[in-house]
């Protein structure tokens, strides 16, 4: 068969080990996973609720346009619904938007190392990659301006980004899309923005009403708790998302998502608590670091990434083996760190003693 030859040099995408794989594997009772920046308290009971008192058939499409969310969504967000896109999860939108703009004649440019999908789907598209390294963890966003060329049609921004936990302040975001020319679509991925406290953040929502290139992608995969029901949006104006829409698969959204989306909204008391305790488990991980030396990078998200200074996947498995699953750096472009999804107390306790154990030991 006649394979695009890229897809033929790619790989899947790796998900972290499965708790019941790990079980088998070791022959343990009990796995704490903290490898994919899931939330460790689950999600609102507002969103059990809502799935335990509507059923809704199965054999019925779910709605294509999502209009109750639609709905609900925009006025949560104080903005119109033709503003928004529905997703099946983050991860769908950015396949969208590469599927609308990216091609062998186009060039896209994005931080390294950082969210791996942007990579992965340009290279389906056969566009030109362009990669800037990051500097202390963070955008280094005038390089990344210097690489626009003529054939640059997409900027991907990931703040806070993945896998470092860094953000980017207003500081530098707003000089930095003032310089972006208007024909080139700069994505802002913002999957961990409601964990984000610091002070100098933006209010991405109301840029895409000054900058017309911008759209922002958001998910309710992870502070929400609903990562397994796959549901993202993306916020531009009118323009850019009805120019998107074509490129979306029909029923994008399931209809259980749609209906738990909407009753996580209404909860925002869960995501302040949830927000609270993120720092609080940080603060652990903060401590735990300073005491041994160890480098990392301060975190606006749900997960700390920390070097070693040793092979990431000798970590890894050594945690596996205690009934631990984190994320080896080696895959994620630091190949002496370990990232860690910051769990409850009691889990952070756990896999903290664990790494203290590695380090008497190593």
């Amino acid at each position: 068969m006649r394979w695009k030859e890229q897809l033929l040099r790619l790989t899947p995408y790796q998900p972290g080990r499965s708790i019941d794989a790990v079980k088998k594997q070791f022959n343990l009772e009990k796995i704490v996973k903290l490898a994919s920046n899931e939330n460790p308290f689950g999600c609102s009971t507002g969103v059990i609720t809502a799935l335990q008192t509507n059923p809704s058939s199965l054999a019925i499409y779910p709605d294509g346009y999502a209009t109750h969310l639609r709905e609900k969504l925009a006025g949560f967000l104080g903005i119109n619904e033709e503003e928004l896109i529905l997703g099946n999860g983050s991860d769908n939108l950015i396949q969208i938007i590469s599927r609308s703009l990216l091609h062998p004649n186009a060039s896209t440019i994005m931080a390294t190392p950082s969210f791996s999908q942007y990579k992965h789907n340009a290279i389906i598209e056969g566009a030109v990659i362009k990669e800037l390294a990051l500097i202390n963890g963070e955008h280094d966003l005038d390089e990344m301006l210097a690489a626009i060329d003529e054939q640059t049609n997409v900027i991907w921004v990931c703040s806070p980004n993945n896998p470092t936990g860094t953000y980017i302040p207003e500081n530098k975001l707003i000089p930095f899309l003032e310089k972006v020319p208007p024909h080139i679509l700069v994505v802002l991925d913002e999957a961990y923005y409601e964990y984000v406290v610091a002070e100098d953040y933006y209010d991405s929502i109301n840029l895409t009403r000054k900058y017309e290139n911008l759209i922002v992608l958001r998910t309710f995969s992870k502070i929400y708790g609903m990562a397994g029901l796959r549901v993202g949006y993306g916020v531009a104006n009118r323009t850019i998302i009805k120019a998107l829409e074509p490129a979306r698969e029909p029923f994008n959204v399931n209809s259980l998502g749609q209906l738990a989306a909407i009753a996580a909204i209404n909860d925002q008391e869960f995501v302040e608590v949830c927000k609270e305790k993120n720092r609080q488990g940080l603060t652990q991980f903060y401590d735990f670091c300073e005491q041994n030396q160890l480098d990392y990078y301060p975190s606006q998200t749900n997960f700390i990434l920390i070097d070693f200074k040793i092979d990431g996947d000798k970590v890894f498995q050594y945690l596996l083996e205690k009934g631990f699953i984190v994320r080896s750096g080696k895959a994620l472009g630091f190949p002496t760190a370990v990232r860690v999804t910051v769990g409850s107390f009691e889990e952070n306790v756990g896999v903290l003693q664990a790494l203290s154990d590695f380090l008497k030991e190593n």
